[in-house]
């Protein structure tokens, strides 16, 4: 199973990416385990700068910004 996890210290943008990470995982059909990170200790490990972020099985793949849903089904099917 997928595992997502998204990174933020729980400001506005931070809760529309993982909003529209679960959106997009249930459009596209994905299962996956969504972890919300807001220890800013767990995220400066990651190498995260800038928040929201996001990462697709440990891999750092979105920082700073909050894609669409459709981006993020593009994203989760490897397109």
């Amino acid at each position: 199973m997928m595992k997502v996890e998204v990174f933020g210290t729980g400001c506005v943008k931070c809760k529309r990416l993982e909003r529209n990470v679960r959106e997009a995982l249930a459009a596209a059909h994905v299962q996956a385990e969504v972890i919300k990170v807001e220890d800013m200790g767990a995220i400066m490990d990651h190498g995260i700068m800038v928040t929201p972020a996001l990462a697709i099985d440990g891999d750092v793949k979105l920082m700073g910004k909050v894609p669409s849903v459709g981006e993020l089904i593009k994203l989760f099917n490897g397109e």
